[in-house]
């Protein structure tokens, strides 16, 4: 299958792709800077969508977006993250249009912020969306792809969790006071993580793509999400190491300003039900596992 992708650079495109090409399908990613692109040997990368008019993609894997956790949340900061999420769906839509053919499926990236903050609440894909900045973000992204689908294109949207793999990603900024002996709990830590294993992931989005009647929204976390003082907790036994020193919420705020309370001090229980019911398995369902297979790489 010739696929499209966008953030095929990032943390979950760079084991996206590999796993693609091993299943034997055409890659083209689609960047800012096709020539600094570093990129597995076989992978076309572009810099307009228009160039794939002579051969137009199968499948589009759509997951640009500016990392959330980089920097402080400025105005400014908050138009990029609408830009890379929105204007690039909105600009890519536009280019498909001219393309031959519409590609037979479209995966679009979201993130559980969809949600926004609910306390103890379970979540699931029928669940109502949230308030605040990361969930008006997330709907307009989801927005964005939905007239693909009155071409007959069929339509995923994976609502993505905290992904957990090396190197990078939330694991990445972790490890380093956890393994000092210094991590722990963020504020109260009652708050819920809803995390899934880069693998499962990369492992979802291939099940979207081969699944023929697999449309509408999907959350791409795993089946048990755990508390932030438990994930402190799970990690500082995996590394053997003391993780009871907590981060006060109000340091947390100093220090990164509004994003603390979307992103840290907060958070959803969410539940990858509509995979799990369509038959999707999670090789990593529990965290201690996950963490684990992780950090013996």
């Amino acid at each position: 299958m010739q696929i499209l992708i966008t953030g095929g650079t990032g943390f979950i495109g760079s084991a996206l792709l590999p796993a693609l090409l091993a299943q034997g399908h055409r890659l083209t990613v689609l960047t800012r800077n096709p020539a600094g692109a570093a990129l597995p040997a076989g992978v076309r990368a572009i810099a307009d969508a228009d160039d794939c008019a002579a051969e137009p993609p199968q499948a589009v894997i759509n997951l640009a977006g500016e990392n959330l956790g980089a920097g402080r949340w400025s105005d400014a900061r908050r138009q990029v993250f609408i830009d890379s999420r929105v204007g690039t769906t909105e600009r890519l839509l536009t280019a498909s249009a001219r393309w031959p053919r519409p590609p037979a499926v479209w995966i679009n990236g979201s993130a559980i912020g969809w949600y926004g903050a609910r306390g103890d609440q379970v979540l699931t894909e029928d669940s109502t969306p949230g308030s605040g900045f990361s969930a008006e973000l997330c709907a307009r992204w989801e927005a964005a792809a939905t007239p693909v689908a009155a071409r007959g294109t069929r339509l995923a949207v994976i609502r993505i969790g905290i992904v957990l793999g090396l190197p990078g990603g939330a694991l990445g900024q972790m490890l380093p006071p956890f393994r000092f002996g210094l991590g722990g709990p963020l504020g109260h830590g009652r708050q819920w993580m809803s995390w899934i294993h880069r693998d499962d992931l990369v492992a979802m989005m291939q099940w979207l793509l081969d699944t023929p009647d697999a449309g509408g929204a999907f959350n791409g976390t795993a089946p048990v999400p755990v508390r932030n003082v438990d994930f402190s907790r799970t990690l500082g036994r995996v590394l053997q190491r003391p993780a009871v020193l907590p981060m006060p919420a109000p340091a947390l705020r100093l220090l990164v300003g509004p994003m603390a309370d979307e992103l840290l001090l907060s958070g959803q229980q969410v539940l990858p039900q509509r995979a799990m019911q369509a038959g999707f398995r999670h090789r990593y369902p529990t965290l201690e596992g996950a963490l684990r297979q992780i950090l013996a790489q």
